[in-house]
This record gives structure tokens, C-alpha cells and sequence, in this order.
């Protein structure tokens, strides 16, 4: 069966649930998920996988499993109660198969009194949907529902197998979500995740590594504060180094498709900074919580040596600092660039059902952050992402172009379609 043949079946039958998807979204962005409270927006997804007809698994994450994986991130919020939800379509053995995968969790919409809506509303307005997960990404999860179902209605049943994964635990890392559902044995041969990327096709992201700086001061009563020394001061001067060297990173570094889908190829960010516990006491510590990134052809190894004499360095001009030298501890997210080879056939396929939806030329690009995609290779699968237009997500009045939600359920029942085959076609 043609690709022109798909469309002109395919097509339509998406465009007859735009009612069903848009209520649906609403619906899903009213459960609110925030990162560990995942179980009822599971519930909502895993009737939606079983009145598809698919086979349904509840699977959650084996903590022991996924910790001796080289990629696991601790993220201290235990697994139980937080379900993956999988739904298979079985297909014909030797036929492709395909993995879509979507994250039902959420970033906290705090704070409440900057929004000018309720965050849970699922508000429509102007064509647009507002809330917290709106884009990010609740509207390509269930984008991914529609294309199966649009399929199925119009006759399009896969040839080989599809499976659709909802996970949890992707703002956190992924360690509970696609890793675990990877692990678990929930694999295909290509993986397409449908985050917000403004219908561009995503084959590349940043290495990103989080540390903590720990800075000793000595603690003294306000009233003798002559007596202490005041750990903030002492940190300044590195959170200064570290500024520094995010400017000139941002200036020097350059990987072109970071470029093209977030501006700039990489970044220094110091997140949170902590200080003392009293109005009238010296803080005697401080710690900075901070965040880097960097670009293919870069190094975890590399980037840790570099931060670690960065602030060495610094430390070197205080007297203070140089007989109580910052500690510099490496947590939480600690990953490599992903890069997916963009000649491959499933890529070249999701390219072309993009453009064909799109009706123009449409930009292969990277992001400057991490995504569940990288976790691809370590199973022997090929990755891409696309997915719908938006803006704010992990902002304020988050919202998604409803068209362009249309558009990404067209795009992966379309790629789908063309790199599984149609049965009996």
C-alpha cells in the first residue's frame, strides 16, 4: 500500500476525532501528575489502551533492575504505586515494529498565583489548551493514542507489532519510566516519542550532568560577626566563575541542531543556592545546586574535570578558600549526548510523514536537554522524536496548538504505518 493511499485513508479519520482528542486532553490535563503522584492519570490511560483493544500491562518499575543500569538517575521518590502502562497491538513476526512512547508525568505548576488560569483547567481557547502538562506532554501522548486509533478505524491495522508506552518519572530522569519499561523487555526496533518539538524531527541531545558545590564558612553570632566568616561571600566568587564560564561556553561551543531546536548549544546553570538558617548568625556553609550540558564530541569525563578545576581555581585567590577547600559533589542527572544517525530508514521515514503533513521542508534538529530517546542504543533501537507546538511548558499559562496536536497524530499514524506495513496490504 502507497503512502498517498495511507493519507487519503488515514487523513480524514484523524481529522473525524479532533472532537474525541481535544476532549480527551482535557480530561487528561484535569488529573494532575506531578513527578511521583502518577497512579490516576495511569488509570485514565490504561482504560483508554484497553478500549483500543490492545493488551495492557501495569508494570512497575524493579528498583534493583534499573539501579545497576549505567544510566539509572536517583531521584529518591520510590517506585511503588507509579505504574508504566503498556499497550501492545501483536503484529506479524519479521514485519517492523514500532515503540511510541509518551511521559504522563508533570512538573509542579507552583506558583499557583502567577497563572492566570487554573493550571488543571485544560482551558481552550483561540485553538489553544492550556494547563500544566498541556504540551509537555500529555497532548503527544495521547497524539499517540489517536494515530492507533484513527488506523484502526480506517482499516489500517500495523503489520508488525506497535506498542504504546504511557511513563512515568521522564522530568525526573527516566530511570522509572522508559528505562524500566526497556529493561522490563517492552522493546521494538524503533522508538518514537512525541514531545513538544514544534513538529520538527529531534536525532540528537545534550550530555547533562548535575553537581552540587559545597562551600565552608565559620559560623559566628551577629553580634561578633567580625569572629566569622560568612560562607555566602566565600561562594560568590564561584557562582561568578560559573556565570563566567556559561557565557563563554554559550559563545565558543557550538553544535549546530542544538542550535536549531534551542538557540544554544549548551549551558551553566546554578539552580538553587542555600545559606545559613538565622537572621543574626553567620552561616558557617552554603551548597549551589547547579546544572551543565554539553555537545557530541564532549565527554562526561571531560566536562567533570573541567568544572572540578574551575572551582579549584577560584578557590586558589581566597586565603579562606584555599585552606577550606569547596567540595564539589556530581548527583542526580549524569548522561552523555545521544546522537541518532539521521540516514537511518525509520528516521528518513518519520522525516517524510512530517513534511508530507506539514506540506513544506521540515528541520532536523537537537536539544539542549535531555531526553528518554537516549535511552535507545543501550537496546539496539533507533530513536526520534517530534511532536506538537507550544509554549511555557514548565512555565506559567503552559498551553498547546491544538492544530498542531492534529498534525503529530497524522505524522506518527503515518510513519507508522509506513514503516510497519499494513496488514493484509
Amino acid at each position: 500500500m502507497t503512502s498517498a493511499e495511507i493519507k487519503e485513508l488515514l487523513f480524514p479519520a484523524v481529522d473525524e476525532l479532533r472532537p474525541q482528542l481535544v476532549q480527551t486532553l482535557q480530561d487528561l490535563v484535569r488529573i494532575p501528575s506531578v513527578v511521583g503522584n502518577e497512579a490516576q492519570a495511569q488509570e485514565y490511560m490504561k482504560k483508554l489502551y484497553q478500549d483500543l483493544g490492545l493488551t495492557v500491562e501495569m508494570v512497575e518499575p524493579d528498583m534493583e533492575a534499573v539501579r545497576k543500569h549505567h544510566a539509572f538517575i536517583d531521584t529518591k521518590v520510590p517506585y511503588e504505586g507509579r505504574p508504566n502502562v503498556i499497550g501492545t497491538l501483536p503484529g506479524e513476526q519479521g514485519s517492523p515494529s514500532l515503540a511510541i512512547n509518551g511521559h504522563v508525568d508533570v512538573v509542579s505548576p507552583e506558583p499557583l498565583e502567577a497563572w492566570t488560569r487554573d493550571p488543571w483547567s485544560g482551558d481552550v481557547e483561540g485553538g489553544l489548551l492550556y494547563g500544566r502538562g498541556a504540551a509537555d506532554m500529555k497532548s503527544g501522548l495521547l497524539a499517540n493514542y489517536f494515530a492507533l486509533k484513527a488506523a484502526l478505524k480506517a482499516g489500517l491495522r500495523p503489520k508488525g507489532m506497535v506498542r504504546l508506552m504511557s511513563v512515568i518519572d521522564e522530568e525526573a530522569g527516566g530511570a522509572g519510566g522508559t528505562l524500566a519499561c526497556l529493561l522490563a523487555g517492552y522493546k521494538a526496533d524503533a522508538l518514537l516519542i512525541t514531545e513538544p518539538h514544534g513538529m520538527n524531527v529531534t536525532v540528537s541531545n545534550a550530555g547533562v550532568n548535575h553537581f552540587k558545590v559545597y562551600v565552608t564558612g565559620r559560623s559566628a553570632h551577629g553580634g561578633v560577626s567580625h569572629l566569622g566568616v560568612n560562607a555566602i561571600g566565600k561562594a560568590l566568587p564561584i557562582y561568578q566563575a560559573l556565570a563566567d564560564l556559561d557565557e563563554k561556553r554559550g559563545r565558543e561551543v557550538r553544535y549546530e541542531l542544538f542550535e536549531k531546536g534551542s538557540g544554544r548549544s549548551c549551558h551553566v546553570t546554578v539552580g538553587t543556592f542555600h545559606a545559613g538558617d538565622w537572621p543574626s548568625t553567620v552561616p558557617g556553609d552554603a551548597v549551589m545546586e547547579c546544572r551543565i550540558s554539553f555537545v557530541p564530541g564532549e565527554t562526561k569525563a571531560q566536562i567533570r574535570a573541567m568544572v572540578e578545576k574551575l572551582v579549584a581555581d577560584t578557590a586558589a585567590q581566597d586565603p579562606w578558600l584555599r585552606e577550606h577547600p569547596p567540595k564539589v559533589e556530581w548527583f542526580a542527572w549524569q548522561t552523555e549526548p545521544w546522537q541518532q544517525d539521521p540516514e537511518h530508514p525509520f528516521v528518513q521515514t518519520l522525516l517524510q510523514a512530517a513534511q508530507d503533513v506539514a506540506g513544506r521542508p521540515v528541520d532536523l534538529i537537537g536539544r539542549a536537554s535531555g531526553l528518554d530517546s537516549r535511552f535507545a542504543p543501550d537496546f539496539g533501537m533507533v530513536a526520534a522524536c517530534t511532536g506538537p507546538k507550544g509554549r511555557n511548558y514548565h512555565g506559567i499559562d503552559e498551553y498547546v496548538e491544538l492544530d498542531s496536536v492534529v498534525e503529530t497524530a497524522k505524522v506518527v499514524g503515518l510513519t507508522m504505518l509506513n514503516w510497519c506495513g499494513v496488514a493484509g496490504k
